[in-house]
């Protein structure tokens, strides 16, 4: 049960290594773009490549009653997309397991890989769980970790955690099905959650702190990005690094804007703003922004 790209490499992966996948569960076909192009998500697309039989419940929590006729011995599910029913849950015989994109009890919820970004964590991984009623609150049975390197955003961070996800599953699930792997509580006192996206998330504070801001702008790179207002333009930033120290100035205020950096104050020091797209044009580095903006040194971002 899955969706989007992780998802689909970890299916292929499975099949290239042998597994038996009897069917695949995924969100229906999306329309897409500005001309609404009825798209098939990259998992339907993997196994209609294998001939893989697709089900596409819009809801799943009110249509399983053809998983009863699969039978299948275990369900395993990486980003599906859908809160899975105890229905689902009680019907294959050797349990359902989960790809959890945290190292658990961090981050249960939807959002663990932006998360870790968001809190500029040096570390995050991947949880192979017991699913249960209870959100992501499962028995552990394998972790792999993962290392955030500073130039990583949630997009490069998305692969990372799909390539440790496939390297688990292939690793843990033949000592699962064997009995060989116990399982570990959840330590509760150590459980933290993380939301939905929603789209007025992805507006920057410019009274955060720096630190704060540039994990923000981490977390939702490459889409959707996270934007200012420069005037009345919306301006979506994709890369930025952060700079101590202290500036004179208000928080939002363009400081520097020359060949060596587009600088925005914050109240704990600066964001260097690495690149941007101003709303209506291409996505460009700094200096083809300054090159195209004139006079934006005391001018604010808000």
């Amino acid at each position: 049960m899955g969706t989007p790209t992780i998802s689909a490499n970890c299916l292929r992966g499975l099949i290239e290594h042998g597994f038996n996948i009897v069917a695949v569960i995924t969100q229906a076909d999306k329309k897409v773009g500005r001309k609404e192009i009825i798209t098939k998500s990259p998992v339907k697309l993997v196994a209609e490549e294998y001939n893989i039989p697709v089900y596409t419940p819009i809801k799943i929590r009110l249509d399983y009653e053809f998983l009863k006729e699969i039978n299948p011995d275990l369900i395993l599910t990486f980003a599906y997309g859908q809160i899975v029913p105890q229905g689902v849950l009680d019907i294959p015989r050797l349990g359902c397991l989960n790809l959890h994109g945290s190292l658990l009890p961090k981050y249960r919820g939807a959002s663990p890989i932006q998360a870790a970004l968001f809190n500029n964590e040096e570390v995050t991984g991947v949880t192979l769980m017991e699913m249960i009623k209870q959100m992501d609150a499962g028995r552990m049975y394998a972790k792999k970790e993962v290392r955030i390197e500073k130039d990583d955003n949630a997009t490069s961070l998305f692969n990372k955690i799909g390539d440790a996800g496939l390297e688990l599953a292939l690793e843990a699930l033949p000592k699962y099905v064997d009995g060989l792997l116990e399982g570990v509580p959840q330590d509760e006192s150590l459980v933290s959650f993380c939301g939905i996206i929603k789209p007025e998330d992805e507006k920057i504070d410019v009274n955060c702190s720096a630190k704060t801001i540039y994990g923000l702008i981490r977390g939702l790179s490459d889409n959707p990005g996270a934007y200012l207002y420069l005037d009345e333009a919306k301006i979506k930033i994709y890369k930025a690094d952060y700079v101590s120290g202290e500036y004179s100035g208000e928080n939002g205020e363009i400081i520097q804007a020359d060949k060596n950096g587009l600088l925005m104050k914050c109240h704990d020091g600066a964001i260097k703003i690495l690149e941007l797209q101003k709303e209506g044009k291409k996505r460009m580095d700094y200096r083809s922004f300054i090159n195209g903006n004139q006079n934006l040194l005391h001018r604010y971002f808000k």
